[in-house]
């Protein structure tokens, strides 16, 4: 026997007939049909606008053609077939940059956005985790955009309600292998929208030549080398402190030497005074002349010149209180930058306990006053452990470079760098591919850079002495 009840009466039934069985019918509520109709022009509508946002030069393509056809007929149509790939590609030959920019980027952004994202957007959300399957539907993040440009596609990304970045940075290599690029980055665009970047090819994989010398006396941030997207990079050492982690080999030097380089004409023109820390005597000495006096290399005149610069810096201090709360390079206050090739052996293998004692002091005094008087410390170490360096904290701005272990990563740039895409540990260890590759993460910014700093070779060092040692403008 079967029964069919209508909505929730089947919770007040007791039967104690073993073989009646108990068929729910839901109530049907009809929708009127005009209601129907409204929501589906409504969404029709949305779509089309969605469309032509998204993809305005398919659309107008489209939509040229449809017109010739209608006024003019199908063989005209044909013949402005024919005829706009002749135009893009006379465009394209005459005027590249224009022609990716307005057109070329646009295309590959929407054939990018139906072959790839699209297409494989729901398998790699539900694997991954970041979707769900509930009760036959599937709940996933909503795929907003899709921007190409040189090196990289932009996946601009909505997120569900009640995820968290987190779940999208724990996930990177998901998302990578799901979507077959090399490598993912998660940043944040604003509340519920992150961008995803995919990177298609390595822009950096050739080492750079040495950026030119300035031709002009700047204490501005200085030319290091090329970010990702192809653009300059430019690093601020005035007013901040800037600490460089690597393994032996991942090109520490580039950074210093670059720096270096591009603060010659300040230098020359007595704006800056660069003091050189060397323990390891092989990379500052080779462009010693450039330092003069303000060079040491054994670990006592080490901690005499780290003792020199915070008596600079307190003096500053002293003469500044009250009025002046920053900073402005001149020939009778310059920019003191104190670089430091291995800072860990002086604070930690140094034998002599009073000296690494007074070295840690000098440096942390530094790093912590130093900033506002004129006084910045640049330091590179290799080990980036805290027993090792425990005033790294102390350091706004930070560098790491090819490191060993992915939790080195965290160690320089801070927690959550690795999972943002500072993938420092998987840098290539072939000089000609990683060596002076690194990710910058700025005391104003948690998302790390990636850049390659220029190669500064022997012969560029050697003619950077030989120009500028031993003579300036300032008597």
């Amino acid at each position: 026997m079967f029964r069919k009840l209508p909505g929730d009466e089947t919770r007040n039934l007791v039967s104690t007939t073993p073989d009646t069985a108990v068929v729910f019918r839901p109530a049907v509520v009809k929708t009127p049909a005009i209601v129907t109709i409204v929501i589906w022009l409504s969404r029709l509508f949305a779509g089309l606008a969605r469309l032509v946002v998204r993809h305005p030069v398919a659309v107008a393509l489209l939509v040229a053609f449809g017109v010739v056809w209608t006024l003019y007929g199908w063989r005209q149509a044909l013949v402005l077939t024919g005829f706009l790939p002749s135009a893009g590609l006379s465009w394209a030959l005459l005027d590249r940059a224009s022609f990716l920019r307005l057109i070329g980027w646009r295309l590959l952004a929407f054939w990018r956005r139906v072959w790839i994202y699209r297409r494989h957007w729901q398998p790699v959300m539900i694997v991954s985790g970041l979707g769900r399957h509930l009760q036959g539907r599937d709940y996933l993040p909503r795929l907003v955009c899709v921007e190409c440009d040189g090196w990289a596609d932009r996946v601009t990304v909505r997120m569900l309600s009640g995820q968290a970045v987190t779940d999208w940075a724990n996930r990177t290599d998901h998302l990578a292998h799901g979507f077959g690029s090399p490598s993912c980055r998660v940043t944040v665009a604003k509340a519920g929208r992150l961008v995803l970047t995919f990177p298609r090819r390595d822009p950096l994989a050739e080492p750079l030549p040495a950026v030119p010398i300035p031709e002009t006396a700047d204490v501005g941030a200085v030319e290091i080398g090329q970010c990702e997207d192809g653009t300059p990079y430019r690093l601020k050492v005035h007013g901040t402190h800037v600490l460089i982690a690597g393994a032996t080999g991942a090109g520490k030097g580039s950074w210093l030497w670059s720096t270096i380089r591009g603060l010659l004409p300040a230098m020359r023109a007595g704006l800056v005074q660069v003091w050189a820390l060397d323990p390891k005597r092989m990379e500052l000495s080779f462009g010693r002349a450039l330092f003069g006096a303000r060079y040491a290399a054994d670990p006592k005149e080490c901690a005499d010149l780290l003792d020199d610069a915070v008596s600079v810096m307190q003096e500053r201090a002293d003469r500044f209180a009250g009025l002046q709360r920053s900073h402005t390079p001149t020939v009778a206050d310059p920019f003191v930058l104190v670089l430091v090739d291995e800072v860990a052996f002086l604070t930690a293998y140094q034998s002599d306990k009073q000296l690494r004692q007074r070295i840690t002091a000098a440096l942390a005094t530094l790093t912590t006053q130093g900033r506002a008087v004129g006084v910045g410390v640049m330091a590179a170490l290799q080990d980036p452990r805290k027993e090792v360096m425990n005033i790294r904290n102390l350091f706004p701005d930070k560098i790491a470079l090819r490191l060993d272990e992915s939790e080195q990563v965290d160690m320089v740039l801070g927690d959550g760098a690795r999972d943002r895409g500072a993938l420092a540990d998987h840098i290539s260890p072939v000089p000609e591919r990683g060596a002076g590759v690194g990710y910058v993460r700025l005391e104003t910014s948690p998302d790390p850079v990636r850049v390659r700093a220029a190669y500064v070779s022997d012969v560029d060092i050697r003619e950077m002495v030989a120009e500028y040692s031993g003579r300036s403008e300032v008597a």
